[in-house]
């Protein structure tokens, strides 16, 4: 299949969190509560998504500690933890806490032994009791922190809900695609982001579309100035976000281009390692790019329930080119 340049990126900043940060934004869906004195262990930073129960470590096995990630104690780890002696016990903290380790969590509101605070104290580490079970709390805690992490840039672009298939519109400026949208919402169909667009990827091959915290569903009409889609048309207009299904790259017509007929073949894009669809529709007076947006989303949605107009025309075209020759034949041999 063909492929085509992805839409310019405007950034790809690496999402960062401290633990303050985390512990003030999600305290009480995780229900934690601070048990160290020592601050400095809040301003660590948090550097990836990934969770660990660190059972091997306690019993000494360090070779492969992944000490970069969120450490959980549940219910198994402290029963282990509270049987060691004090000797063993503190020279078990000072090794897990020497790892410089982002924070530790202890699940079930366990009580851990006063060793394990005062070594996390010394090492600048912070300690957190949650009253959720351990696989309540992973689930919630790492739902967040995939969510946070996950890639995401900012493009320039208008992103349209069109019978529910989201549509990027990409081009340069001032090539229409806000005039585009403002159309598509006039026709009851839903904006999502004008002129800036959040992709976030979810899923190896689900990108999600955001507006601007800036922008909102505020849109720009060159002539008229910024209006606000949500006042003017209702809240009916608007979407929070929407997996982007198919790119519209909006072009100026010119006579040098070859532009695609038949459409058999389907150009891609990748965006943030995920491919979608592009269609490059050319503009010229008096075209009509709004209905032709819709027949895109409506055509996309047939190729999901794997029907291609495309590939289904040329293969009537060829059976029935090849009925014709066989007729022809027949015809030329026959002489009743």
């Amino acid at each position: 299949m063909p492929s085509v340049k992805p839409p310019p990126y405007i950034d790809n900043t690496m999402a960062t969190i401290t633990v303050e940060k985390l512990f003030e934004s999600r305290s009480q869906d995780l229900e934690l509560t601070l048990l160290t004195h020592n601050d400095s262990g809040l301003k660590k930073e948090i550097s990836n998504a990934e969770l660990n129960r660190p059972g091997l470590a306690l019993t000494g096995f360090l070779d492969r500690f992944a000490k970069k990630r969120i450490q959980i104690l549940g219910e198994t780890e402290m029963a282990y933890v509270q049987d060691l002696s004090p000797e063993r016990l503190s020279e078990m903290s000072d090794q897990l806490f020497g790892f410089n380790i982002p924070m530790l969590i202890i699940s079930k509101a366990l009580t851990p032994p006063s060793e394990l605070i005062a070594a996390a104290d010394e090492h600048g580490t912070a300690i957190f009791a949650s009253r959720l079970t351990t696989a309540e709390l992973t689930n919630r805690l790492s739902a967040y922190l995939d969510h946070f992490f996950a890639p995401s840039i900012n493009v320039h672009g208008t992103l349209v809900d069109v019978y529910g298939v989201g549509l990027l519109y990409t081009g340069k400026s001032g090539i229409g695609k806000s005039e585009v949208a403002l159309d598509l919402v006039e026709r009851g169909h839903r904006l999502v982001a004008d002129d800036v667009c959040k992709i976030t990827r979810t899923a190896p091959d689900v990108i999600i579309g955001t507006g601007s915290e800036f922008l909102g569903h505020h849109m720009e009409i060159r002539g008229v100035g910024i209006i606000d889609i949500e006042a003017l048309f209702g809240i009916r207009a608007i979407r929070l976000q929407k997996r982007i299904e198919v790119e519209v790259n909006l072009t100026l017509w010119s006579e040098a281009e070859q532009y695609e007929r038949l459409g058999i073949e389907e150009r891609r894009t990748t965006i943030l390692g995920c491919e979608i669809p592009v269609v490059t529709v050319p503009i010229s007076p008096g075209k009509n790019i709004t209905v032709i947006s819709e027949v895109i989303a409506m055509n996309h949605m047939l190729k999901v329930y794997g029907e291609n107009s495309a590939v289904e025309f040329t293969r009537r075209l060829s059976q029935q080119i090849t009925r014709q020759s066989m007729t022809e034949d027949y015809l030329e041999s026959d002489f009743e």
